[in-house]
């Protein structure tokens, strides 16, 4: 029996290959499914059944594509409704792989289709579970995202109490725990970096499987401070039930080198956003007028998906030679296929025309200190929760996520200064802020990371064991 976790650090993604005499099973695949495939022809085995753990709002799944180039089957959980044939499961169906058997259990909670699928070995014991956006480590999947008429996020989250209590709880302590994401997910509130775990920890460590926990504090618990889900997620759901390109003809269709002239032309003529996405040191040094920055070093994708909120938008883009067909990969995971084309050259071939540029001003901890002490406007783009444990007492709390909210907050005229924690997301909020006409904002490099050697005022951190 192999068992590989196929992680996805962007997305913090996990998706599974499993394989046991010859027979493989796929849990999660991501739209990209080569590497798949690959593995399988290495080890002369056949892909079987593609288990999809519910329909994901975050990402876009390999599944279709994937049975369309295998013969695989793809399996949902009871009361999933697909667009194209699929299995749909019954609780406690058991699935035969080679010498293993996998076992439905339907969790609904998260969605109303969610299930985690049950590994029993050769010798028919069980083995590990692997528990989609029902169980994280450290969380549990947020009860919000499948609300429909009558049934609200209280409701499933009730259901999702009863699942994790009835189905997974009851599992050995020793059975391994393979969720479907990490730390960074919208999925969940407070994932834990670790991608791997066990039911006996899970038990000692999580808050929301305390042994003598009520329903009722369940409830409550897993509600309190949901920020509202990215704007992609419910069009992610759909392109996962509907079905969708496959990624081969996004790429070609994508892939477009365009020279100077013709990039120029397709941002006037077209409603295409410029989107660079180099490292911030080169695109604070220059860019293309009103270009957006959102960096591939970074959590890419899901700042593509929160940020840009229409999936069909056309899109052009700048990037480091050698990245296009990366970058491209990278945006069709959360289902923005809309690419133009990219600058061939990247900014370089920009810049050697001689044609208009923009810089993006920057400043160390140390001269933001100086300003502080000038009465200067500190904005603070991290998530509350990051906020509320440490901040500059100055700086107000504008997260990146919900910039359009706090527009209207921002000087027009007044120099103001942005961070976030290490520089990433302030040249984001900068390069959006900048693209909208406030040429007056300043980024802060290292942001609050590097304000630590200095004497800025900051906040005392809030005990941890208050914070949701």
């Amino acid at each position: 029996m192999i068992i590989e976790q196929i992680y996805t650090g962007c997305l913090a993604q996990g998706a599974y290959y499993i394989e046991s005499n010859g027979e493989v099973a796929i849990i999660d695949p991501l739209r990209e499914v080569q590497d798949y495939i690959d593995r399988a022809d290495k080890k002369n085995a056949k892909i079987k059944y593609i288990f999809e753990t519910h329909f994901h709002a975050d990402f876009v799944s390999g599944h279709v594509t994937l049975a369309e180039k295998t013969g695989a089957k793809i399996v949902y959980g009871p009361t999933a409704k697909t667009n194209f044939d699929a299995i749909i499961a019954e609780d406690n169906q058991v699935f035969k792989i080679g010498d293993i058997t996998i076992t439905v259990l339907h969790t609904p909670g998260h969605t109303m289709e969610s299930s985690c699928y049950l590994l029993k070995d050769e010798n028919g014991k069980d083995y590990a579970i692997f528990s989609g956006d029902t169980l994280f480590l450290g969380d549990v999947g947020r009860p919000d995202l499948a609300q429909k008429g009558a049934i609200t996020e209280e409701d499933l989250a009730g259901y999702l109490f009863d699942s994790l209590r009835n189905k997974v709880m009851t599992l050995a302590d020793d059975v391994i725990v393979y969720p479907a994401h990490g730390a960074g997910s919208a999925c969940g509130k407070s994932l834990s970096k670790e991608t791997v775990g066990t039911i006996g920890n899970q038990k000692e460590t999580n808050y929301a499987l305390r042994a003598n926990m009520t329903k009722e504090e369940f409830v409550k618990e897993v509600t309190d401070g949901l920020l509202p889900p990215p704007a992609y997620f419910p069009l992610n759901v759909k392109l996962n039930k509907e079905g969708y390109q496959n990624i081969d003809d996004v790429i070609e269709n994508s892939a477009k080198p365009l020279s100077v002239e013709a990039f120029e032309i397709h941002a006037n003529e077209t409603e295409a956003l410029i989107l660079d996405v180099r490292h911030q040191s080169e695109f604070i040094k220059g860019f293309i007028p009103k270009s957006i920055f959102i960096g591939l070093g970074g959590t890419f994708a899901p700042w593509v998906g929160a940020l840009i909120k229409d999936i069909k938008q056309p899109i052009l883009l700048v990037t480091p030679e050698g990245e296009e067909e990366a970058t491209i990969i990278r945006l069709s995971r959360v289902g923005f296929d809309n690419v133009l084309g990219y600058l061939q050259g990247s900014f370089e071939a920009w810049k050697n025309t001689g044609k208009e540029i923009d810089t993006l001003e920057s400043v160390s901890a140390s001269v933001l200190e100086e300003k502080i002490k000038e009465n200067a406007l500190v904005f603070d783009v991290r998530k509350p929760g990051e906020y509320e444990s440490e901040h500059l007492k100055v700086a107000k709390n504008t997260p990146l996520d919900f910039l359009n909210d706090h527009i209207s907050e921002f000087p027009k005229k007044e120099d103001f200064y942005i961070h976030c924690a290490s520089g990433y997301r302030s040249v984001i909020a900068s390069s959006i802020l900048k693209a909208r006409g406030f040429h007056n904002v300043i980024d802060v490099e290292g942001g609050f990371n590097a304000t630590i050697n200095t004497n800025i005022e900051r906040t005392a951190a809030v005990c941890p064991s208050t914070l949701k």
